[in-house]
């Protein structure tokens, strides 16, 4: 009989939460055995039971899926995170897996594909949604590479937290950054996009698919 999968899932929508939790627990080996519905409490509750596999939702509000993972990774760099996001962007997945997350998955992709994911990771290999996979192949055989891609891993936290309207203030509080740290992974966001303002930086992001216009 083959080791049950012990899940943690983090996501801030219920009803998300829910419609996994429904699929998983319906599968023999996997089990979702907690949930969180930021990235703060996904960070506290793998603290308190380091589960198999943590399904980490990138774009959560407050501490996103990204600083999430890189927390846990941090603590724990055994952690074998699989993130889901939204978006098909080539620049999600690649920080993610910069940062150490195993797997990538978009969250339109089949629910067999969800449950193959999970099972690669826990078992140690990558798994990255096969249609990303090409167009990040395509992407890196191009000699143009995008601005966003530039980004360090931090500044492309912050980038993120800008583009869904956070100020400084804010994002410092969120990433337990000072604000004058903060200010100035902005100005050197703004200096590799070619942005002059906030307003120009979520343009750019939707532009990459990143958030919603």
């Amino acid at each position: 009989m083959s080791k049950t999968i012990r899940i943690l899932l983090a996501d801030d929508h219920a009803v998300v939460r829910m419609g996994f939790r429904l699929l998983l627990d319906a599968t023999d080996d996997l089990a979702v055995v907690a949930e969180a519905d930021s990235g703060e409490a996904a960070y506290r509750a793998y603290q308190d039971d380091p589960v198999d596999v943590v399904v980490m939702d990138i774009a959560m509000t407050g501490v996103s899926g990204l600083e999430a993972t890189s927390r846990i990774l941090a603590r724990d760099p055994g952690a074998r995170v699989l993130a889901l996001s939204a978006h098909e962007d080539p620049s999600h997945a690649r920080h993610m897996l910069k940062i150490g997350a195993l797997g990538y998955l978009c969250k339109r992709s089949a629910p067999e594909a969800l449950i193959e994911a999970i099972r690669s990771v826990a078992a140690g290999r990558r798994y990255v949604d096969a249609q990303l996979a090409q167009r990040m192949a395509l992407q890196g055989a191009q000699a143009d590479q995008s601005p966003v891609e530039r980004l360090s891993e931090r500044e492309y936290e912050v980038f993120l937290h800008l583009s869904h309207g956070h100020s400084v203030n804010r994002i410092a509080e969120m990433l337990n950054l000072s604000p004058r740290t903060v200010g100035t992974h902005l100005y050197n966001i703004k200096q590799k996009l070619g942005a002059s303002n906030q307003a120009e930086i979520a343009l750019i992001a939707m532009r990459h698919g990143l958030v919603s216009a």
